[in-house]
């Protein structure tokens, strides 16, 4: 029973790291751009649910909405003054400009509101414990994984089955194709860094929700087992994202279960060393040779 109740945990753990792990996993498909800001637009996400809650004193699915409209709009503006002028750049200018826009996002939250910790309140949604099978599941627990599958669904439907998500497979395959057949690449682009930032900030009130406390410096390490997800799962590949994202949060949630709690963060980071060693393309992607 301790172990379907640690897979319980993990799938909840597991779904928030998926949503962030998807933004990292859009943005590389389309641009081979590893953005590494994206874990600071999941901490500005969980602000705005928090104010939108205590202050607007609106209800989770309205600051969810409010969340994800306002790291959609950051999300256009970070790929369109950071991102969009270094197109054409090497690899390492664009990663450099990354972190640096990653720390500009961390100190200007903290210069704006200070760097104490806030906690969202604990009444924002039922918490009421469900026992079945004797496995102990909260009502909360059921309401994030139900928000991220929802959130999941939503962006397969959106990316193969909406005229916008066709252009951002098109511009995936091949941006120059895609140009020369009337495809706004540049567009495309921005809407892609916008669906990812809104599900980053989705994931941000989410997070906020399942551990309370948040703080300007909290989307590092989620941002980086994010990463890790995208990767395990093969990064540029949509399934894979949300895959390695659940098996991440199982990992982890299993090992805390076995007591080497001191291990949890560890573990992800073990996780992507052994990954670029032996399965490097990740769990669903391909080798592919590269013509030097």
């Amino acid at each position: 029973m301790e172990l379907i109740q640690q897979l319980v945990n993990g799938v909840s753990l597991g779904s928030i790291y998926a949503l962030i792990a998807l933004g990292y996993t859009m943005v590389y498909g389309i641009v081979r751009l590893i953005n590494f800001a994206h874990g600071d637009v999941f901490m500005v996400g969980s602000f705005v649910g928090f104010y939108a809650v205590t202050m607007l004193g609106i209800g989770f699915f309205p600051a969810l909405l409010l969340a994800m409209a306002a790291c959609a709009v950051l999300g256009m503006v970070i790929e369109r003054i950071a991102y969009k002028p270094l197109r054409n750049a090497t690899r390492i200018a664009v990663l450099i400009t990354a972190i640096g826009v990653s720390l500009f996002i961390e100190y200007v939250t903290i210069y704006l509101r200070g760097a104490q910790p806030e906690a969202y309140p604990s009444t924002l949604l039922p918490d009421r414990n469900l026992k079945l099978f004797g496995v102990v599941i909260s009502s909360q627990s059921l309401f994030i994984l139900g928000t991220s599958l929802v959130l999941m669904i939503l962006l397969q439907f959106i990316v193969h089955r909406t005229k916008i998500g066709k252009a951002m497979r098109a511009v995936s395959h091949d941006a120059e194709a895609a140009r020369l057949m009337g495809i706004n690449v540049d567009n495309t682009i921005s809407a892609t860094f916008a669906i990812g930032s809104a599900l980053a900030g989705a994931a941000g009130v989410i997070f906020g929700i399942y551990y309370t406390k948040i703080e300007p410096l909290m989307g590092i390490l989620p941002g980086l087992k994010a990463f890790v997800a995208a990767v395990l799962g093969g990064i540029g590949i949509i399934p894979g994202a949300m895959v390695g994202g659940l098996l991440l949060g199982v990992i982890e949630s299993l090992v805390s279960g076995l007591g080497y709690s001191l291990w949890r963060d560890g573990v992800a980071f073990v996780i992507l060393i052994l990954i670029l060693i032996f399965r490097p393309a990740g769990l669903f992607g391909k080798n592919v040779r590269e013509k030097v």
